[in-house]
C-alpha cells in the first residue's frame, strides 16, 4: 500500500499540499539535496519512491544500515558517468541515513558539492545533531509529523478497499471499535498500523463453507475482525531505555524539551529516567550547558554560571549526594525566561561564508594609510555624545540593514528590548537613506548640516512607523511555517519580506500594480538569496485581488491561509463598491478558516492644515471649516472620488456581507514630519490638487496665498507633528 504519486501521502499536507514548495519543486523535477526528517511510519521513504516515479533523473537508492564506502563510490562512479557521458543527473536517496558515520558521509560530501548527486536522505534522528554538517547545509530539510488519527482512518480504508493491494476482495468487517483500537495503539505511525491490519485480517477466519481454509480465502468472503484479534494484532510500544539507541536520544530531547518548556515537574521525570537507567552525568551537564546558552541565554544570563557550578560541584562529591547539583541545574534552567537569540551567530555565519565583504572605510585604522586612502574618515565617536551612541554604518555596504539578532521579551532581553529596537531603527534610517554610503563625498555644504539632521531623525520616526504598521498586521494573524500568503498592494516590499521569513516552507506571493515594481521585488528577492523560496509576484490593476483562477495561473495556487495588504486602495481610491470587490475576491481566495488583514489609513481621518495654523485665530477658523466641507462631502460635489469620505462602517459592511467575522482597530499615528517645498507645491496647486481647488474656491485668492505663506514660514522652522488614523481589519473566512 506505499503510495504511489503525491496524492497518496497522507497526513503531511504542510509540505506536500497544493501550493508547497516540496510539491512544487517535485513536480516542476527541479530538486535540490532534500532531507526527510520525522518518527518511524510517516512516508519519508514513500515520499522518496514518489519521487522516483516523476523525476526524469535516474533514481538509485542505498540503505545506511547495509552499505558502506564502497557501495557509495560504485553509485558515484555510474553518476559521474551518466553525468558526463549523457548529460543525465542521480538522484540518490539513502535510508536511515543518520545510521553512516562521519567518514562514509564525508565520502558523499564532494559529490553532492559538484552536482553529481542529487541527495534526498531519510533519518528518525534531528539531522542536526546526527548528520554532517556540511550535508546539512547543502540540504533542505523537512519534517513529516506523526499521522493523525484521521489520516490513519484513511489509510486503513483505503486498503480494505483496494482490491489490487488491499482487501478489497474480501468483505472485511472490523466489530466495534476494534479498527479504532488499531488506529489508535499505532500512535501516528502508518507502517505500524498495517502490519497490525494484515495480522488481524489474515488471522481472521472467513465465514461459511471455507471457513477453515489457509489464506487468502475465496474472494467475496466476509472476513469478521474482533476486539480480541485486533488486540493481539497490535501491542502499546514498551517503555525503554538504551544508552547507545534512540531512546537515549529520545529521553534527552524530551528532557531539553520540557526544560526549554519551563515544564520543571516533566524535567525531573526525564532527569530522574535518565540517572536511574545510568546515564553519564558529563553527558547530561553537557546538554544543560548547551540548553543554558541556547534556549535561556541573554534571558538570564547567570543560568550558565549556575549550570557550570553545579556540574564543578558534581565533580568534586559525586553520587549520591551530586544528585542535588543535578536538580538544581535542572530547576534553575526549566524556571528561567527563555531566549534563543543567541542562533543569530549562524546567520552572521552563513552571510560570512556566502560573501567575505569588505570593511567600510570608515571603520577602517587610519593609523596607516588615512592619508592615502582616507581610511576611518567619516567615522563617528560615539563616546562624544551624551549616550554614548551614535547612529552610522557598522556592517559591509552590501549587508546593509541586514537583521541578525533580534532581542526578545523574556527577562534580561525584555529589559533591554526597546533600547536595542530603537537605536536599530535609527540605525536603518541613517543607513538606507543614505544612498552614498560606500563612495566618496563629492560635495558638503555646512549650511545644510541641520536640515540633514532633521531628515536623518525624521526618517528614523518614519521607519518606525512602518516597522509598527507591518507589526499591527502580522499580529492578527496566525501564521505557521507552512502557510500561504498573498500580499495585495505589495509595491513596498514591506509585508512581503516578513512573510518570507514567516513562511519558509510555504508560499509568499505578491500582486503588484506594475511589471516595474514586479522585476524590481524578483530583483531585490534574488539579492537577498532566496532563490530556493523565492517569492512570487503578479501583476493585477491597483495590485488588488485577482480571481482564484487567476492566483493558479500565476503561482500554482488559486487558495491561501492568510491574505494581507497595507493602503490597498491608497492608489485607486476607495468606497463601497471598491470594498465589495475586494471582500468578494478575498472570500474567494482564502481557504476555510483563513485570515485576512488590512491597514488603510484614510485621508478623512487624517491631519487637517488648519491644525498645524491654529495660533493664526480667524484665517485658521476659515480654513477649519472649508476643510471639514472637503473631507464630509460626497463624490458627486466634485470631489477626486469616496476615497475622501468613507469610513470604518462602510469597511466592516462590505466584508460581513462577504461573510466574514469582521473586527476593526482604530489607531491613533502620529509622526515628527518636514514638510518640503515640493510637499506645499502640491498641496497648493489648484489643477492636480483637489484639496487645493476646494479650499481656493472657499476661501478667494487672498486668504489662499496667505495660509500657504504661513504654512511656509513654519515648515522652515522645523519639523511638525504630523497626526491621522488608521483602521486595522481582522477577518475570518
Amino acid at each position: 500500500m506505499r503510495p504511489v504519486v503525491l496524492d497518496d501521502i497522507l497526513g503531511q499536507d504542510h509540505i506536500v499540499g497544493p501550493g508547497r514548495l516540496l510539491r512544487r519543486a517535485i513536480q516542476a523535477d527541479r530538486l535540490s539535496s532534500l532531507i526527510f526528517y520525522g518518527p518511524p511510519g510517516t512516508g519519508k521513504t514513500s515520499l522518496a519512491r514518489v519521487i522516483a516515479n516523476t523525476t526524469s533523473s535516474v533514481f538509485e537508492s542505498l540503505n545506511a544500515v547495509l552499505t558502506g564506502i564502497k557501495d557509495i563510490r560504485e553509485v558515484i562512479d555510474r553518476s559521474d558517468e551518466r553525468r558526463r557521458l549523457y548529460g543525465r543527473r542521480t538522484i540518490l536517496f539513502v535510508d536511515e541515513v543518520h545510521r553512516w558515520n562521519k567518514a562514509q558521509q564525508d565520502a558523499l560530501l564532494p559529490w553532492v558539492e559538484n552536482g553529481t548527486v542529487i541527495l534526498i536522505g531519510a533519518t528518525t534522528e534531528n539531522p542536526f545533531f546526527e548528520v554532517n554538517r556540511a550535508l546539512v547545509s547543502r540540504s533542505r530539510i523537512f519534517q513529516l509529523k506523526s499521522l493523525e488519527s484521521k489520516d490513519l482512518m484513511t489509510a486503513a480504508r483505503r486498503t480494505l478497499a483496494d482490491r489490487e493491494r488491499g482487501y478489497g476482495k474480501w468483505n472485511v468487517v472490523f466489530e466495534d471499535a476494534a479498527l479504532e483500537h488499531l488506529v489508535e495503539v499505532a500512535g501516528g505511525d502508518t507502517r505500524s498500523l498495517l502490519n497490525a491490519l494484515e495480522l488481524a485480517v489474515e488471522t481472521s477466519p472467513a465465514t461459511g463453507a471455507e471457513a477453515h481454509a489457509r489464506w487468502p480465502p475465496p474472494e467475496g468472503s466476509e472476513i469478521r475482525v474482533g476486539m480480541q484479534a485486533a488486540e493481539e494484532s497490535i501491542q502499546r510500544r514498551a517503555v525503554l531505555y538504551d544508552r547507545d539507541g534512540d531512546y537515549h536520544f529520545d529521553t534527552i530531547s524530551a528532557f531539553i524539551k520540557s526544560v526549554r518548556g519551563s515544564d520543571p515537574d516533566a524535567a525531573l521525570y526525564w532527569l530522574a529516567k535518565m540517572v536511574r537507567a545510568g546515564e553519564d552525568p558529563a553527558f547530561i551537564f553537557r546538554r544543560m550547558i548547551i540548553s543554558a546558552m541556547e534556549d535561556v541565554g541573554l534571558a538570564d544570563p547567570s543560568a550558565i554560571t549556575t549550570v557550570l557550578s553545579c556540574a564543578e560541584a558534581f565533580d568534586r562529591i559525586g553520587f549520591p549526594e551530586g544528585n542535588f547539583a543535578l536538580s538544581q541545574a535542572c530547576l534553575r534552567l526549566a524556571t528561567a525566561p527563555k531566549s534563543n537569540t543567541t542562533m543569530a551567530f549562524f546567520d552572521a555565519l552563513k552571510e560570512v561564508e556566502k560573501e567575505d565583504a569588505e570593511v567600510p572605510g570608515h571603520l577602517r585604522d587610519p593609523s596607516r594609510d588615512a592619508e592615502s586612502f582616507g581610511h576611518g574618515e567619516g567615522y563617528i565617536y560615539p563616546h562624544a555624545y551624551r549616550e554614548h551612541w551614535a547612529a552610522q554604518q557598522y556592517l559591509p555596504g552590501s549587508l546593509r540593514g541586514r537583521i541578525f539578532y533580534t532581542p526578545s521579551i523574556s527577562g534580561n532581553e525584555g529589559r533591554i528590548r526597546d533600547e536595542v529596537l530603537r537605536k536599530r531603527e535609527l540605525q536603518a534610517a541613517v543607513i538606507l537613506g543614505d544612498t552614498a554610503a560606500d563612495s566618496e563625498i563629492l560635495t558638503w555644504s555646512a549650511q545644510s548640516k541641520g536640515r540633514e539632521g532633521w531628515f536623518k531623525r525624521l526618517q528614523s520616526n518614519r521607519s518606525a512607523l512602518l516597522l509598527a504598521d507591518r507589526d499591527h498586521v502580522f499580529r492578527q494573524c496566525a501564521i505557521a511555517r507552512h502557510h500561504r500568503i498573498l500580499t495585495a498592494a505589495a509595491n513596498d516590499g514591506l509585508l512581503l519580506w516578513e512573510s518570507l521569513r514567516r513562511t519558509p516552507e510555504g508560499l509568499s506571493a505578491a500582486l503588484v500594480d506594475s511589471e516595474a515594481a514586479r522585476e524590481t521585488l524578483l530583483k531585490f528577492s534574488a539579492a537577498l538569496g532566496e532563490a530556493d523560496n523565492a517569492p512570487m509576484a503578479a501583476v493585477s490593476p491597483g495590485g488588488l485581488l485577482v480571481s482564484p483562477e487567476e492566483a493558479e495561473q500565476a503561482f500554482s495556487c488559486g487558495v491561501f491561509d492568510h491574505i494581507l495588504a497595507r493602503e490597498p486602495w491608497r492608489r485607486t481610491g476607495a468606497g463601497t463598491a471598491a470594498f465589495d470587490t475586494f471582500a468578494r475576491a478575498a472570500a474567494a481566495l482564502l481557504a476555510p478558516g483563513g485570515e485576512l488583514s488590512v491597514l488603510q489609513s484614510p485621508p478623512c481621518l487624517g491631519q487637517r492644515i488648519s491644525r498645524l495654523l491654529a495660533e493664526e485665530g480667524e484665517l485658521a477658523e476659515k480654513l477649519a471649516a472649508a476643510e471639514e466641507a472637503f473631507f464630509g462631502r460626497g463624490a458627486e460635489s466634485g470631489n477626486s472620488g469616496a476615497r475622501w469620505i468613507w469610513n470604518a462602517d462602510d469597511l466592516q459592511k462590505s466584508f460581513n456581507d462577504a461573510g466574514f467575522s469582521v473586527q476593526i482597530t482604530v489607531l491613533d499615528q502620529q509622526e515628527e514630519r518636514l514638510v518640503s517645498q515640493k510637499d506645499l507645491s502640491l498641496w497648493f496647486d489648484r489643477e492636480k490638487s483637489s484639496w487645493g481647488a476646494f479650499i481656493s474656491s472657499a476661501l478667494g485668492e487672498k486668504d489662499f496665498s496667505e495660509i500657504r505663506g504661513l504654512l511656509e514660514n513654519r515648515a522652515k522652522e522645523g519639523p511638525l507633528t504630523w497626526k491621522w488614523k488608521s483602521l486595522l481589519l481582522h477577518a475570518v473566512k
